[in-house]
């Protein structure tokens, strides 16, 4: 499976780090929004020992049309920016490129624009795209259809200089009913990213907690998804519609 990486911020570098070193894909190109690093190899700079070709690019130096002729993949994975599948959307979907984004929050806009690209292709969007988050928020779904009756709250820790509420909090609450005013923060030091979900019973108590470690997690998340976005048909999908079979493992 050929890879594309779009964004090399200090997630891109850790999701590009997982990539190289897994045996099942092939990083061919990481697009970045500068010049810098243009034409170096991911490999080099990473220190990351692989036979992946893994050249850097910049959008300037490359129109999408140009870069999918000279090095064709099967999979876009995007930790850029909001703006860009502004990029890459409309070839990947004319070409059939499934695409696998990570982009915390898109505008209505661009929401609406990734819905009419996945007619033509398959689409994953996750916010968080994690498997232990999306598990949990599997995992507290059942727990609130059991009782719904217990109070519930979300807390989401991150470091210091993190001045918005956590994207994936958001979703959380959403998920199970929580007004977004009542999400609990924490800022502190160097926290990756930590979110629980507390459900308060009358006579216990149950948590469900995520913490990520590093960064190379969202990497694999990224990589689950584009293994299991392939085989789908053409449409939006989320973490949760490729995690939910195998919950179907329990019976």
């Amino acid at each position: 499976m050929k890879v594309g990486l779009m964004g090399f911020g200090k997630t891109g570098k850790a999701v590009a780090s997982v990539l190289l070193e897994n045996k099942e894909v092939s990083l061919q190109w990481v697009v970045r929004k500068t010049g810098l690093l243009e034409h170096r190899s991911v490999r080099d700079f990473l220190g990351v020992l692989s036979d992946d070709p893994a050249i850097i690019y910049s959008k300037n130096g490359f129109t999408a049309v140009q870069l999918l002729n000279r090095c064709p993949v099967d999979v876009i994975i995007d930790f850029s920016s909001p703006n860009g599948i502004d990029y890459y959307g409309e070839e990947a979907s004319n070409r059939g490129i499934a695409i696998v984004s990570a982009i915390s929050c898109y505008p209505p806009e661009k929401t609406r624009y990734i819905e009419q690209l996945s007619v033509h292709t398959k689409i994953l969007w996750s916010p968080n795209i994690t498997i232990g988050i999306n598990f949990l928020i599997i995992a507290a779904k059942i727990l609130k259809n059991i009782a719904p009756y217990t109070d519930i709250e979300v807390i989401e820790e991150h470091f210091k200089n993190k001045a918005e509420v956590s994207g994936t909090a958001k979703k959380i609450a959403r998920c199970l009913d929580v007004p977004e005013e009542a999400i609990k923060t924490i800022r502190a030091g160097g926290i990756i990213g930590v979110h629980e979900i507390l459900f308060g019973f009358p006579y216990q108590t149950v948590r469900l907690k995520h913490e990520s470690i590093a960064r190379e997690t969202f990497g694999s998340g990224a990589l689950f998804a584009a293994k299991h976005i392939l085989d789908k048909n053409n449409g939006l999908y989320s973490m949760e519609d490729l995690l939910l079979p195998y919950f179907q493992l329990l019976k």
